[in-house]
């Protein structure tokens, strides 16, 4: 019997790929409504996922501690529309979270604190700013749970990719095969910008002419 991935091998078979090639091999991915505070943040890592209710972020106090180093806090918050009124994560948690050594954040909602944030370093893709701070109410919220963010259903130990372009969710048993095929697709792109590099056409390369 084969032995199964360990959490570090799922996450070094995609790290190395931007979030379009993962998406071109297989990945899935989150609405684009939920963008990067900062375009030059990058993010890979497990993820461990909280379910929010709307106003109230004590889970995501609670995710920071329970997570271990190296995931990324993936969020769902209920309500999603009017969960933009709040803003549920900011300086006080990222510098929490640094220390813990949790990677970034992924949230279906909005947060605030954002020049601080950037100035962390800290990754945040959100779905907008908002200054209004939250409620502590744990009714409805939990942790290691499987959410849906920007559409797409997240379940803890499944693999995070996030840059510029958006952030893609991949399956964690289907890192390994996520990455083989976008190695070969880097490779493939490699081939075509050197033939464009030598003078052919796209038209020609991809057969449209």
């Amino acid at each position: 019997m084969s032995t199964p991935p360990t959490v570090a091998a799922q996450v070094e078979a995609v790290s190395a790929f931007s979030a379009a090639t993962l998406l071109e091999s297989g990945a899935t991915v989150v609405d684009p409504g939920v963008r990067p505070l900062d375009s030059a943040a990058r993010l890979c890592g497990r993820a461990f996922t909280v379910r929010l209710t709307e106003g109230h972020n004590i889970w995501l106090h609670r995710a920071v501690y329970e997570a271990s180093p190296g995931d990324v806090l993936v969020a769902e918050v209920s309500g999603v529309r009017t969960g933009q009124g709040y803003g549920y994560w900011g300086e006080i948690l990222a510098s929490a979270a640094r220390v813990r050594g949790v990677l970034g954040l992924v949230i279906d909602g909005s947060v605030r604190d954002r020049r601080e944030l950037v100035e962390l370093g800290f990754p945040v893709f959100a779905r907008g700013l908002c200054v209004r701070g939250t409620a502590k109410d744990p009714a409805g919220g939990g942790t290691a749970e499987p959410v849906t963010v920007g559409g797409v259903e997240v379940h803890t130990g499944d693999v995070v990719v996030g840059d510029a372009d958006g952030v893609v969710i991949v399956a964690q048993d289907e890192a390994a095969a996520v990455g083989d095929r976008a190695a070969q697709r880097m490779d493939s792109e490699r081939g075509i910008l050197e033939r464009i590099a030598a003078g052919e056409s796209t038209l020609d390369i991809y057969g449209f002419a």
